[in-house]
């Protein structure tokens, strides 16, 4: 698949360093805390390498397009000496957890600002650009979370990511189609995603747990649906980081990170 010779939105590269950096050093703190599976250097920058790149590899791999994290001598380098200072430093990474989650905020932004033009500028309709750039925003972090054999984070309850990545690429083809400039509708959904993201982080915000429904019948004889109950259940956060992943825990039960 070629560019059809759209506008692309951009940043210098300094930026999309610093923010391929920001996701080895997120995801070699969250490895780090899995000590009992005994993860080596490479394995720490491996998963450096999976969470700082794997959201620009899996938009290129949709679009059909040469890798762009292979495309300089650089890129790989940055994410795996991030994902090595993310390992050495992760007391220090985690005492200040909410610079890392306004810095991951920007980047799930930009990503997705990225992806989502990117694959405009390829011919893609709106609903599969939209898509695209949502996957280049989270791919990292699904990664991750599959290299280290845990819930994949953004699929269980939680303050809203993939939401808020969604809401920012669905607001850039909006625009787009509104003829709104590329830079000028990158920015607003930038900025879109960003701020769902930090106000979901603030006030607790999340989707409700799936429900299942079931048919019951009323004394008149009519079916109705009604939710199907459950017993009292609480969340517990089983892993640090700015994707937190939960388990169901009896109420009452100390809330203590869990191992696995």
């Amino acid at each position: 698949m070629n560019a059809v010779g759209g506008a692309t939105f951009s940043i210098p590269v300094w930026a999309e360093y610093a923010a391929i950096a920001v996701g080895g050093i997120q995801g070699a703190a969250y490895a780090s805390g899995f000590r009992e599976r005994r993860i080596d250097l490479f394995g720490v920058a491996f998963i450096g390498v999976a969470t700082g790149l794997g959201g620009g590899v899996l938009r290129d791999v949709s679009l059909g397009t040469t890798l762009v994290a292979l495309s300089s001598n650089w890129y790989l380098p940055v994410a795996i000496a991030a994902a090595l200072l993310g390992m050495l430093l992760a007391r220090l990474f985690s005492s200040i957890d909410p610079v890392i989650t306004v810095l991951d905020a920007l980047t799930l932004g930009l990503f997705g600002a990225i992806g989502t033009s990117k694959a405009l500028a390829f011919g893609l309709p709106e609903v599969p650009a939209a898509f695209v750039g949502l996957l280049a925003a989270i791919g990292g972090g699904m990664l991750r979370d599959i290299l280290l054999n845990m819930p994949i984070g953004v699929m269980h309850v939680g303050s809203l990511y993939a939401v808020a990545a969604g809401a920012g690429t669905v607001t850039l083809v909006l625009l787009h189609d509104a003829g709104v400039e590329v830079y000028l509708s990158a920015a607003i959904s930038a900025a879109v995603t960003f701020a769902v993201r930090l106000l979901a982080v603030v006030f607790g915000w999340s989707l409700p747990e799936q429900r299942a429904l079931e048919l019951s019948r009323a004394r008149v004889g009519f079916g109705l649906l009604r939710r199907r109950q459950t017993a009292p259940r609480e969340y517990a956060t089983t892993a640090t980081g700015t994707i937190p992943v939960y388990r169901v825990v009896p109420r009452g039960e100390n809330r203590e990170k869990a191992d696995d």
